[in-house]
Order: structure tokens, then C-alpha cells, then sequence
């Protein structure tokens, strides 16, 4: 048998065996390999990426890829095999099975960034810019749209002007038409809205129809109402409201009503484990701003644990739950793989974490929460100031000397809170011995301790909530506990991610399925909704 076919290089290419396939291995793919190189393209049409050097890519399965990045003056390319399985940047190559290398702007790189990705030999050496049409194209096309956009203006117009008008005429006779009030529905405990934003009800000129009911808690921020959402025409018509919660924020309190706004606005929050967000609204005539949420009848987590004693399948289920949607903030990726960006709540405590009719958590209180954008200086991050409940800061907070320049020192200091808050659910826990009355963290200081008083307990002392003995007699509080110990370490480096927490409750899954379920004991009932003070 004659050797295998190898590669050369004559004058910077790649001369093959030409012998039958049968004869020879096969050739991996072939791509052009020079790494980061200036270049003179401009990023608009087609470009050839000057670079003279082909390669034989190491994996089967490696596809050829080009980058284009243009910072300030600097422009450069950088082409190389690599493997689709394996993100590139933090990329996932979504457009590897073409044949052409296209050109595809991605957001939030710290510069001007262009990717393609393809599976033909050498197709990265040509590549296509297709975003950015040609400025005489798009004005012709402009010229010829707008004469249809007047007239579809105008019969827009029109037809609102017309459908308002019949709204008013009929609204003694007739109630809301249901596909539009369906997008907000609750379950038959009143406690869930569907996915669908409240916006879809088409008030973006008029706001929602909200009867406020009772006050149900009251931050330094803002307060909480339970408020009935009209549905039908009628207003003496029980069935036609839905149960919502409105959060006032006064006039001067509106930087931090838009913060939370914005956070809530972005639709790549959206979870399960987050509270779900319908709308917000400016009350003009009440100098007021309204964000309006679902509404969760069990009330925030350190209300719920005051009041009851739950066993180890309501600790899996709260606990998981919470450390999922933790996990959710701070990923850079939705659940199904498209890219985001990350968030940090920056004041995790009980009473920001709403439970849900099925026992699970739900994230709140957006108010101090920091969008961890790549694109933000340190400067930028260092005006965010120190925020925050002083019982629940992490050490660095504590102490203002958070990493600035690494941005998953936010993530951190989050995750020490949720340490905490995990040893409280585990304090009310029946499968721990005797479960004594509910204490926060830091117990032994007063109601609302301040900075100084916790840099004593957690700074100079190197102080954490107690955690007897007879609390690791159980395989999965054990496994809980160890997770919380790694959690509230004092080095942020060291302590465990919310992804890493929120996967070691589900490896208990087991734990849960052998366990007896029992009812939580109950001593007040399920409707309570407090927002703590911060």
C-alpha cells in the first residue's frame, strides 16, 4: 500500500495527492489560516480576506470562519478552522452549512464585528457583506414607498378614529372582545399571567382600565397594590376582572421606576423564576409611574417562611427554583441558545422573591438591578455606587471594593446573597429536627442594621449565619449546606456560580422523589403580598 496523500505547500498553496480516494485518507477541510491581519476592506459588498495561507483544519468537523472588526481607525480580519460545537467569542457559528462565507453583524463585542462561518474548502477567503445596502438603492426604494405609507397612515387612522368611536357608543351593551382581553390570564388560584405582554391589549394611547384594591406593601421606593384589570364592559361584573399587581412609583422616584422599566422591558428576561412583567404605564393626572406584574396571592419568600414550616420537597422546590432564576439573570444566553445580556439584581433578599401557586420562586424588585453590557466603562460601573441591603451585602460590597474591571464581581456578590437567603428556607425546614421561629441572617443584630454594623459582623469577625450540626443529618440539606458554605466564601473568586447551585438541585431530584410529601404547616392565609422596606 502506497503512503497517505499529505499536503504541501508550493508558492503558498496547498498541492494534493490526486490518486483515487480509495488509494488515500480523506483530506480535512482546507481554510484560509493567518489569524488577526489588517486589512483595507470596508465592510460593505464582498471582500477578500489577503491572506495567503491555506490550512488543513485539525478536527473533521472544523468549518471555515472570517471575522471582520473595525475599532477606531483599526480594521482587521481574522480568519480560522473551528469546530461548530465549540463557540467562537462567546459565539455560537449558527450558518456553518453554507457554502458562502456571509457576513453577519453581532452586538456587544466592545467594536464593530462581523462573523461567517461555512463548509467548503477555502469559502472563508471570500467573503459577503449584506446588511448594508447601497445608499442610492435604499433612497429610490424610500421614494417609492412612501406615497403608500401616507395612504396607510391615513386609513389606519381612520379606522381607529372609527373603532374608538363604536367602542364608546356600545360600551353600556357590551363587553371586551375576548381574543384582545386573553392577554392577560390568570390560573384558578388567581396567581399567573399568560406570556403574552399587557401591551398586546392595544393601550399604547390609552391606559389600562386598573381599579386599585388594597395596599399590600410599601418599599422606600415605591408602593404595592393588589388592583383588579377590567376585562368587560361592566364594572359591577366580578367576572370581569383579572387580579394584577400595580407598583406606584411618585413622580420623584422616577429614575428608579425607569430603571426597573427597562430591565423588565427587555424580553430576553422573561423566566419562569421571574416575576412576569405586563406593562408600564406614566399616570399623568396622579404624577404617578405604574409598573404593572402579575400578581402572586402566597406573597414574598420571608413572609411565607415567617408564617410556615415547609419540609425538604418544598426547601428542593424553592431553593432550585430560586438558584434557576438567579442562573437566568446572569447567563449570556437565553434557553434556547440565543445570546443576551447578562444582569445583575443587586439586592437579592426574601422579600424581593415572590412564591408562586406551585411553590416555586419568582425574582422582583428590578429597582438597583445593573445590566452587565460589555460595553460599559468602568467609570460607568463604578457611578452605579453602592447599593443594596446592608444585611445581605457580600464582603466587597460591604467593604466598596468590588472588581470593577471583571464583571462577574456583580454575579458574585448575587450569589452570596442567595446564600443566604437558601439558609433561611433551610432554617424553616422540618427535615432539619426542630424548626424554631423564623430569624433573618444576622439575627442577632437589630431589624435594619446599617453598613458599619455589618462590616463588624462580616468583615472583621469573618461571621455567616450558624449552621448546627443537626441540620447536615439529611443527605440533601447536606449537600445544600456545602453549596451555601461555597456560596458566602469571603473570596469572590471561590464562591460557586448560580448555573453550578441550580444544577446540584437538580442532581438531587432523586432526593425528592424518595421523599414523603407533606403539607407545609400553616398558620396564616395564603393571600399575602409585602414588599419589604430596603
Amino acid at each position: 500500500m502506497q503512503p497517505d496523500a499529505k499536503p504541501k505547500r508550493i508558492d503558498g498553496s496547498l498541492k494534493l495527492d490526486k490518486r483515487p480516494e480509495s488509494n488515500r485518507m480523506k483530506i480535512k477541510r482546507l481554510c484560509k489560516f493567518c489569524d488577526v491581519r489588517t486589512t483595507s476592506c470596508t465592510g460593505k459588498g464582498s471582500c477578500k480576506v489577503e491572506c495567503e495561507i491555506t490550512a488543513i483544519c485539525p478536527s473533521d468537523d472544523d468549518v471555515c470562519v472570517s471575522i471582520w472588526r473595525k475599532k477606531d481607525d483599526n480594521v482587521t480580519f481574522d480568519t480560522v478552522c473551528h469546530s461548530p460545537s465549540q463557540k467562537l467569542y462567546g459565539l455560537v457559528l449558527e450558518d456553518h452549512n453554507n457554502s458562502k462565507c456571509e457576513m453577519k453583524e453581532r452586538k456587544g463585542m466592545g467594536s464593530q464585528f462581523f462573523i461567517c462561518s461555512c463548509s467548503v474548502d477555502e469559502c472563508n477567503e471570500h467573503v459577503f457583506f449584506n446588511s448594508n445596502m447601497d445608499s442610492q438603492v435604499v433612497a429610490v426604494i424610500l421614494v417609492s414607498l412612501v406615497p403608500l405609507l401616507v395612504m396607510a397612515v391615513v386609513v389606519i387612522t381612520s379606522f381607529y378614529c372609527y373603532r374608538v368611536y363604536r367602542q364608546r357608543q356600545a360600551s353600556s351593551k357590551r363587553k371586551m372582545d375576548f381574543s384582545d382581553a386573553h392577554a392577560i390570564m390568570i390560573d384558578e388560584e388567581g396567581s399567573d399571567s399568560s406570556s403574552t405582554h399587557a401591551n398586546n391589549l392595544n393601550h399604547n394611547t390609552e391606559l389600562l382600565p386598573i381599579e386599585l384594591d388594597v395596599q399590600v406593601g410599601k418599599g422606600r421606593f415605591a408602593e404595592v397594590y393588589k388592583a383588579k384589570l377590567k376585562q368587560g364592559s361592566t364594572v359591577s361584573e366580578e367576572q370581569g376582572f383579572e387580579t394584577v399587581a400595580v407598583k406606584i412609583f411618585q413622580y420623584e422616584e422616577y429614575a428608579s421606576w425607569k430603571n426597573e422599566k427597562e430591565i423588565f422591558s427587555d424580553a430576553d428576561l422573561r423566566h419562569e423564576n421571574v416575576l412576569h412583567f405586563l406593562t408600564a404605564e406614566e399616570r399623568k393626572v396622579q404624577r404617578q409611574y405604574w409598573l404593572i406584574t402579575a400578581y402572586q396571592p402566597r406573597g414574598n419568600l420571608q413572609e411565607y417562611l415567617i408564617h410556615h414550616i415547609v419540609n425538604w420537597h418544598d426547601l428542593w422546590l424553592l431553593g432550585g427554583s430560586l438558584a434557576q432564576g438567579v442562573a437566568h439573570l446572569h447567563s449570556d444566553h437565553t434557553p434556547c441558545g440565543r445570546y443576551k445580556i447578562p444582569i445583575a439584581h443587586r439586592d437579592i433578599k426574601s422579600s424581593n422573591i415572590l412564591v408562586k401557586s406551585d411553590l416555586t420562586c419568582c425574582l422582583c424588585d428590578f429597582g438597583l438591578a445593573l445590566r452587565l453590557d460589555n460595553t460599559l466603562s468602568v467609570d460607568e460601573l463604578a457611578n452605579s455606587g453602592q447599593v443594596g441591603t446592608a444585611r445581605y451585602m457580600a464582603p466587597e460590597v460591604l467593604e466598596s471594593r468590588i472588581n470593577l474591571e471583571n464583571i462577574e464581581s456583580f454575579k458574585q456578590a448575587d450569589v452570596y446573597s442567595m446564600a443566604l437567603v437558601l439558609w433561611e428556607i433551610i432554617s424553616r425546614c422540618s427535615a432539619i429536627g426542630e424548626v424554631k421561629e423564623y430569624v433573618p441572617p444576622f439575627g442577632n443584630l437589630r431589624e435594619h442594621p446599617c453598613v458599619e454594623s455589618m462590616k463588624d459582623s462580616v468583615l472583621r469577625d469573618r461571621g455567616r449565619p450558624e449552621i448546627p450540626n443537626s441540620w447536615i443529618n439529611h443527605t440533601g440539606i447536606q449537600v445544600v449546606c456545602a453549596s451555601i458554605e461555597d456560596c458566602w466564601d469571603h473570596d469572590p473568586e471561590a464562591r460557586l456560580t448560580a448555573q453550578c447551585v441550580a444544577e446540584r438541585f437538580n442532581d438531587m431530584e432523586y432526593l425528592d422523589k424518595l421523599s414523603e410529601r407533606s403539607d407545609s404547616e400553616e398558620k396564616i392565609p395564603e393571600e399575602i403580598f409585602v414588599v419589604d422596606e430596603k
